[in-house]
């Protein structure tokens, strides 16, 4: 049975250069309320380690350490109907996606969108196939994709933020 779900608002600081766009929260960060919540999904422990911040301090310092580097992180879809959490449980014909151009119309630091995964690519194609920005698809950080390990991984992900963030004076660890 097919379940409606909905994303979170986004995460978004005060000046933004890059917006990393997961599909839609699976069901442990939809029941924790918070995003990347399913303990092997590897978003927190990459971006702690390329950031230099702890990937088991409280959400909220997590949260800030991203706005500090100016990273905002948000989900391409808003609603949709799925069974479960895997990304290919979506329903396709379900999608509502999120109003993308009106968070970088508000935020016009945003110069690069980070697709976290294969799912969150396909969506953004098909919703906001219109969108003029740098953007990278990245393999995603979920558990579920487990057809890459995580020192490769690490590597798409490390070199993708290096090149959004080079402006803000690189705070990506090498």
């Amino acid at each position: 049975m097919n379940l409606r779900v909905r994303s979170f608002p986004p995460l978004v600081g005060l000046q933004p250069q890059v917006l990393i766009l997961g599909s839609m929260p699976g069901i442990a960060s939809l029941n924790a309320n918070r995003y990347y919540a399913h303990p092997r999904n590897q978003f927190w422990p990459m971006l702690g380690a390329l950031l230099g911040f702890d990937p088991q301090a409280d959400y909220a310092l997590r949260v800030q350490a991203l706005h500090h580097a100016g990273i905002a992180v948000w989900d391409v879809l808003a609603e949709c109907e799925r069974n479960g959490s895997l990304d290919s449980a979506i329903d396709r014909d379900s999608e509502q996606p999120n109003d993308i151009p009106s968070l970088l119309a508000a935020h016009p630091s945003i110069r690069t969108l980070l697709l976290n995964g294969q799912k969150a690519a396909a969506s953004f194609r098909r919703h906001h196939h219109g969108l003029d920005l740098d953007t990278a698809i990245l393999p995603s950080t979920s558990p579920a994709h487990a057809s890459m390990g995580a020192t490769e991984k690490f590597a798409h992900w490390h070199r993708a933020l290096r090149a959004a963030l080079a402006q803000r004076g690189d705070p990506v660890r090498p």
